[in-house]
């Protein structure tokens, strides 16, 4: 028998529904996230929490020219599952399937790519603005945000515009911590049945078209508008988006979809005004496992559907946990040490220092910007601060850490995380980053190959009185060096000789490079394979010596315009007889989702077809 949730295709589907049968909707969507996700891993706490919430807009706001967004897009599950995506909705996250965020390529009710937090607000004020100019007068905006991403920067820019632009769209705070208000209650809940009521907005109407004929008239209405705001600022928790110039309308139950319903059939008839929604939601809602362990379950890889386990992990140490193991060593022995990250502490594994030191530790939340600048003023102030941030997430504050950190050649150390190729494709690579950092004066730039070259990475970095970016990527940390040779900036390692080939990797992909050798020397090549630790300072001197004698590889996993591959050209650029070959990701499109092995497959970066490609080039 076909489910209702295999009979909805586009959300004006759901219009046809009872409330029985969208209470029933509801439960299938539950299952087929939990099953789903169970399987391919992804976001699961934020998109059960969203469920009623996801099927209520998509019911009202389902016109030809309406338009939901979804900050993130981490919390849209359901949205692509109410939008004609359930068919494919099996591919969640895997090479040539579903994205795990909102992606235009999908649907056309994905308007924007969305993978970073607070832009939303500033999407729905631009497309409001749009309609407007195009004359689309029943068109509706709604722009779906959380609470967490309600304090980023890009989201506070564009509240402090919204009464400039003064346009008709509908915010929803999607609030699952309670972080804005606890004004619940009768009085809250009768004062916003009289808001929104019909009888309400149509009597306030015609009560201005009126006072507009009299001399006084505009004054009066001013009086009106203040006397409300006055009225609902002692009961409602709404008083600053009413100064913004927003109607506000909360808090509601978000899992309560009758009243969620009745709420945005009225709010999409009051018109003139931007409106925001304060929802009340339970992350992890219907899931007793997810609900009770919300963090764990916010992104996670696959586990059991029935208990909530994860299947037993290899007990290899990740880079994360390497540069936080160090992290805390390095404030055991140094009392200025101050961790920094921007509401990221348990993907960059800084929980453990939180603990150790928490007067030292400083969560900003989602604003990279602000903790870039936050710690060159702990650094102005005789500090020693550590920013762990996600190289996808440090683009955000690229200007911040020119204008306030390298500008001002303070020491601030930046671990960048996730450096290189991940599963959640384009807004999260972090391989964008490095043509900006090796731009930078006074900015010195290393790539650990493993855990100890991390750890001796981290202390040098601390000793100089300069900013340090020391980046890594999100896998294995594990033993890769035997040489042992002390970590100096500008000098680089050969962990491996050979006479015929020079295979020159930036950090982990000296694991490639090995593997390289390997297979080349199956086919009679000898390759070196030469670590250079930092990019910069970087070591040229040995790189002119290997180009004189050899042919030069290059493997890195980062864009390549820009990156070490830029180096090496720019080296040996008056230099001839050179022979130079490089290998990492390219400018020229967009790397999509998927595995990160079968993207390296796609773009012919696994050990075995860029020792092919070498000897393809050395016939």
């Amino acid at each position: 028998m076909c489910s209702i949730l295999e009979k909805i295709e586009k959300p004006d589907d759901l219009k046809s529904l009872s409330p029985a049968e969208l209470q029933t909707l509801c439960l299938e969507l539950r299952k087929e996230i939990v099953k789903t996700v169970s399987v391919n891993g992804g976001h699961l706490s934020p998109n059960l929490g969203t469920v009623e919430l996801a099927v209520a807009l998509n019911r009202v706001f389902c016109g030809e020219d309406d338009s939901v967004l979804w900050d993130v897009g981490h919390q849209a599950y359901v949205h692509k599952l109410l939008t004609g995506r359930m068919n494919q909705f099996l591919s969640l996250r895997k090479f040539n399937g579903l994205s795990g965020f909102l992606s235009p390529e999908e649907s056309p009710y994905d308007k924007f790519y969305t993978g970073h937090a607070g832009v939303v607000i500033s999407e729905a004020i631009g497309l409001a603005k749009a309609n407007a100019i195009n004359h689309k007068k029943d068109a509706s905006v709604v722009a779906v945000i959380g609470d967490g991403s309600l304090g980023c920067g890009i989201a506070l820019e564009a509240l402090n515009y919204v009464q400039e632009a003064n346009e008709n769209f509908i915010l929803v705070i999607n609030d699952n911590k309670m972080a804005i208000s606890r004004s619940v209650g009768a009085v809250s809940n009768y004062l916003n049945r009289v808001i929104t009521g019909r009888r309400y907005n149509r009597l306030k109407t015609a009560l201005k078209v009126r006072l507009r004929k009299f001399p006084f008239g505009r004054r009066l209405i001013q009086l009106i508008r203040k006397l409300e705001r006055i009225t609902k600022s002692l009961f409602v928790s709404g008083a600053i988006f009413e100064e913004m110039g927003m109607k506000y309308v909360g808090p509601i139950d978000g899992h309560d979809l009758p009243r969620m319903m009745d709420k945005f059939e009225k709010i999409r008839e009051i018109k003139g005004r931007p409106i925001v929604v304060h929802v009340i939601t339970e992350k992890g809602h219907g899931c007793k496992f997810a609900s009770e362990r919300a963090e764990e379950f916010h992104g996670c890889g696959p586990f059991d559907p029935e208990t909530g386990c994860f299947p037993e992990k290899k007990s290899e140490i990740s880079f994360s946990d390497a540069f936080a193991n160090s992290l805390i060593s390095l404030g055991e022995k140094y009392h200025d040490v101050a961790a920094i990250t921007a509401a990221m502490s348990s993907g960059t594994k800084l929980c453990e220092f939180k603990k150790r030191f928490p007067e030292r530790f400083h969560d900003v939340g989602i604003a990279e910007e602000h903790a870039l600048v936050f710690a060159s003023g702990l650094a102005a102030g005789g500090l020693r601060p550590v920013i762990a941030i996600y190289a996808t997430f440090l683009q955000r504050a690229l200007d911040c850490l020119f204008h306030d950190i390298c500008l001002q050649n303070l020491p601030v150390i930046i671990g960048v995380d996730r450096a290189g190729v991940v599963e959640d494709g384009p807004t999260h690579h972090g391989i964008y980053d490095l043509p900006f950092l090796l731009s930078m004066p006074n900015l010195q730039v290393y790539c650990p190959a493993d855990e100890s070259e991390l750890h001796e990475m981290l202390f040098y970095a601390y000793k100089i009185k300069s900013p340090v970016v020391i980046r890594y990527p999100k896998g294995s940390a594990g033993v890769l060096r035997t040489a042992g040779v002390p970590f100096i900036p500008g000098q680089a390692e050969e962990l491996r000789a050979g006479k015929d080939v020079a295979i020159w990797c930036a950090g982990r992909e000296c694991a490639t490079g090995l593997r390289v050798a390997e297979i080349l020397e199956q086919q009679g090549v000898s390759a070196a394979v030469v670590n250079p630790r930092s990019l910069k300072p970087f070591d040229v001197e040995k790189l002119k010596k290997d180009a004189g004698e050899k042919v030069v590889v290059t493997i890195e996993d980062s864009q390549k315009e820009g990156g070490l591959a830029s180096l090496v050209d720019s080296a040996v650029v008056n230099e001839k007889h050179r022979r130079i070959v490089h290998f990492g990701w390219s400018c020229e499109a967009f790397v999509p989702h998927g595995k990160t092995a079968q993207l390296r497959e796609k773009y012919r970066l696994t050990p075995e077809l860029i020792a092919a490609e070498i000897l393809k080039s050395l016939k």
